[in-house]
Order: structure tokens, then C-alpha cells, then sequence
């Protein structure tokens, strides 16, 4: 390893199936070390993870990068978000968290839209309509199928929160978070205790929201990580929030994440509140906004459908009229947490590839429906999308946003941009400047452009029929059948 030009720092990913630590030179932007390790993730009706695994990989993360991570000055996590990570009295988890993806709440997510005064008045206070992923939503679900456990709850996290508190010893979360909770007021920056009180949960067992650029802790001693007692720890963010801050984002600039969900979102300097639920009104880990629309079906739910069809995930084939909707996991975009996958206009000439293209057209068709509410007015619409994510390296993927969506489309080289934003977090405590900016001067987001080709009105039009007729059968709840 050659010398760095300036201090080390961390930046973590702790995502659904993993966590991925990268060690970064804070004057270059230069990966001069990393490493990854799985988590397991529970199958069946709900989606769950033990949270001391995440808190295992991160140590094998950081092991796998050698001695470079025990140089670290600073350390930051980012996450995935919604997570409800609930904790005993001795800091250990009371059960397995609920990840983002269990979509078991939706009928607690639904009364408590009811009872809260509706979609607009949700929009309003906390600047989203709280769908089956959202905290709030899983922690009413908690009470009220195993109140046992919600008793013995003596600290609520997110997942980001829970490994920084094990590094810390201090109970901490960022705007970025924690606005992705539905407990957290946009309007007033502070907790909503009307909503706490309706979902029964006491403010105090809730972690202190540190301010962008504020440092969270230190690392305290009695941990197995390697690194030094004193280490500056920064406030971490959700997934999302680290993404923008890895790519440097301005205001305006679309960006569509391919992952296990699929994600669009852009930098607001407007406290956004879509009454209809699409956008989220997320915060950003900077002091702007983050108007975001999330899928619960991307590479995942695509790489499922090759599986079964035997081929691989780049095997695709133009030229049908079938429609396939890859809601295998329920949906959030639209909000058909009940739905499953959904097949129309097969015909004998079909092919296995062109069924296989009908995947990743109804994957793209649901974040780019979203796109438009999430930009600004006076966003620029000729402006590339930047695509990021695991699916933004793959050509299929590439094809067909650019065709789906008309737009040039930029993929920026760098990887592993959740924990790219974490370390520019982390550097920034130690520089003073503002993250996104050391994510600029690190040139973060250079990358190609692919030119733009005309949109595919026809496959949108014909995908957007199909949804609206299915819409009653998707909506349909056959869980108990």
C-alpha cells in the first residue's frame, strides 16, 4: 500500500444481505483498503435480520482491510433504512429486527393513515405518507402481534444507529434517518409526540438526532474492531441520504439506484409533501431534502425471473407485447404491499428472453413513474441520470432505462457509493468542509454518459394499461389463503 496523501477514515455500508467497509485517504478519495461480509436475512411472510450479525461483518469487513483500518482517524456508517432495531435493557437485541422489505404492517400502516387525519395531513407533518416499510408502521405491528417483546423494549434503532451506538456507547441518529421513520416531525425538525403517543412508543427510548457535521462520539474501549480508543465517529445516515452525499449531489440532479430495491430520488432544497404517498419527503444528511421513490423490487426480483427461466440475467430479447410485473416481494411503488408477480400476454412465440426483458421493463417503468414527483419544476429535464447501484454495471439494465426513459444516462466509475458517502462524512469531521463537497473534490461522480435514445412511449403506455386493469387483483390480499 503507498503511502496516503492525508488521514484515513472509514466509511461502512451495513445494506440488507451485507456490510462493506471501505478505507479512504481523506485528501484523495483514493479506496486504499476493503473488505465485505454477509448477513442472513429470514424468508417467508416477514423479513428479518439479527442485528449483532451486522455487527460480526463489520468486524470481518474491517479485518479483511488489515492495518489500514487501524490508522482510520474517523469512522462513519450508513445504512439501510426503516430497520426497527429493538434493544433490552443490556443493549442486546429483544428479537430479530424488521428490515425495510417486511411488508407484514401494511394493515397498521393503513389504520394509522385513518386515524392520523389522512395521506395530506401524514404529507404535511412529516413529509411522507407512512407505507408497511416504514419504522412507525413496524413498531405498531410489534405491539400489537407480540407485546411481550415491545415491553421488554428499553431502546429503539435503526440499523445505522445500532452499530454507531456499539462504537460509541451513546444512542444517536442524523435527519437523514430518522426522517424515514414517520416519528419525525419535517416541519419542526424534532420528534412528533402526538404519533408517539398514538403508536404507544415513550420519546425517551428514542436515540438523540446529531446535527450534520456535529460529531456523534468516540470509539470507547471493550470493542473487538481495530480502532483506536478516541476514534471520531460521525453521525452515519440510511443508505439513500450516504448514497447523494457519495455522489456529491446537487440540487436537482436525478439519480436512479438499482439494488435489492430500486430507489430515485435527487437533492431538494424544498421540504417536499406528496399527499399521494409516491415521494417520500426524506431528509438529506446535510440540511436540504432528499424526495425520494422506492421500489421493493429490482435486481433481485429481476435475477429471480432468469433463475426460473434458466437463463442469464443478460439474456434478454427485444420485440414482444408481454408484460411482466416483478412485484414478487409485494410492492411499495405503486403501494401494493399484498401484490405478487403478475404475467399478461403470453403467447406461443414468446421467448424466454423477451420474458426476461418484460422483467426489467416492469422494474423500470415503476421508478420511472415516480421520477417526475420527485424533481423540482425547474429541475432540468435533459439533465444524464445518474445510475448507481449493483444493476447500473449491467448493459440490460442500461438499455433499458435509457429506453424507457429517454435521457442520457451517466454511470459514475466510482463503486460502492453508500460507503463512498460515509467516509466523505467522516472526513469531513476531520477537515471542517461540508461531505458532499469532499465527495466533489474526490471526483466521485465522473463517469461515461450513454447518449439519449428515443422513449419507448408504447411498452410505458401498455405497462401503465396493464397495472390500472390489474389493480384489483394486485390490491387483493391473499395471504391467509
Amino acid at each position: 500500500m503507498s503511502a496516503a496523501e492525508g488521514p484515513l477514515v472509514v466509511g461502512v455500508d451495513t445494506s440488507t444481505q451485507s456490510t462493506k467497509a471501505l478505507v479512504v485517504d481523506a485528501a484523495t478519495g483514493r479506496v486504499v483498503a476493503s473488505g465485505q461480509a454477509p448477513h442472513t436475512v429470514s424468508s417467508g411472510a416477514g423479513r428479518e435480520s439479527d442485528p449483532r450479525q451486522w455487527w460480526d461483518a463489520l468486524g470481518e469487513a474491517l479485518g479483511q482491510c488489515g492495518d489500514a483500518a487501524r490508522e482510520a482517524a474517523a469512522v462513519s456508517v450508513g445504512g439501510q433504512q426503516h430497520g426497527l432495531v429493538t434493544l433490552d435493557a443490556q443493549g442486546e437485541p429483544v428479537r430479530p429486527a424488521l428490515l425495510w422489505n417486511d411488508v407484514r404492517s401494511a394493515p397498521q400502516a393503513s389504520r394509522l393513515i385513518d386515524e392520523l387525519g389522512g395521506a395530506k395531513a401524514w404529507a404535511e407533518r412529516t413529509g411522507s405518507v407512512p407505507s408497511a416499510s416504514f419504522t412507525v408502521t413496524k413498531w405498531a405491528w410489534l405491539t400489537e402481534h407480540e407485546p411481550d417483546a415491545a415491553r421488554a423494549v428499553k431502546a429503539v434503532r435503526l440499523p445505522h444507529d445500532y452499530l454507531t451506538e456499539r462504537l460509541t456507547g451513546e444512542g444517536t441518529t442524523d435527519r437523514g434517518d430518522v426522517s424515514g421513520t414517520g416519528w419525525w416531525a419535517s416541519g419542526t425538525e424534532a420528534y412528533d409526540e402526538e404519533i408517539l403517543a398514538r403508536v404507544g412508543l415513550d420519546p425517551a427510548l428514542l436515540p438523540r438526532v446529531v446535527r450534520p457535521g456535529e460529531v456523534a462520539g468516540t470509539v470507547r474501549d471493550g470493542h473487538s474492531l481495530p480502532f483506536a480508543k478516541g476514534t471520531l465517529v460521525a453521525a452515519g445516515t440510511g443508505d439513500n441520504a450516504a448514497a447523494a452525499l457519495g455522489l456529491g449531489l446537487r440540487p436537482g440532479v436525478p439519480v436512479m439506484s438499482l439494488g435489492t430495491s430500486g430507489t430515485v430520488y435527487a437533492v431538494s432544497q424544498r421540504r417536499p409533501a406528496d399527499p399521494t404517498g409516491t415521494v417520500a419527503g426524506f431528509a438529506d444528511a446535510r440540511g436540504d431534502w432528499l424526495p425520494l421513490a422506492c421500489t421493493l423490487n429490482c435486481t433481485l426480483a429481476v435475477d429471480r425471473v432468469a433463475a426460473l427461466l434458466n437463463l442469464d440475467r443478460e439474456a434478454v430479447e427485444p420485440g414482444t407485447d408481454v408484460t411482466l410485473l416483478p412485484f414478487l416481494d409485494g410492492e411499495r411503488t405503486p403501494n401494493l404491499p399484498h401484490s405478487s408477480g403478475l404475467l399478461h400476454g403470453l403467447r406461443h412465440d414468446t421467448t424466454a428472453g423477451q420474458l426476461l426483458q418484460a422483467a426489467y421493463d416492469g422494474a423500470v417503468h415503476s421508478l420511472l413513474g415516480a421520477l417526475d414527483l420527485v424533481l423540482d419544476a425547474d429541475a432540468d429535464p435533459s439533465a444524464p441520470l445518474l445510475l448507481i447501484g449493483g444493476g447500473a454495471r449491467g448493459t440490460a439494465w442500461q438499455r433499458t432505462v435509457r429506453r424507457l426513459s429517454g435521457r442520457p444516462v451517466q454511470i459514475p466509475e466510482a463503486k460502492e457509493l453508500v460507503a463512498l458517502g460515509a467516509a466523505a462524512q467522516a472526513a469531513g469531521l476531520l477537515t471542517g468542509e461540508d461531505a458532499a463537497a469532499v465527495a466533489r473534490r474526490w471526483n466521485t461522480a465522473a463517469g461515461p454518459v450513454l447518449d439519449a435514445v428515443e422513449r419507448d412511449e408504447a411498452t410505458l403506455e401498455r405497462i401503465t394499461g396493464v397495472l390500472s386493469d390489474a389493480a384489483p387483483l394486485l390490491e387483493r390480499d391473499t395471504s391467509s389463503r
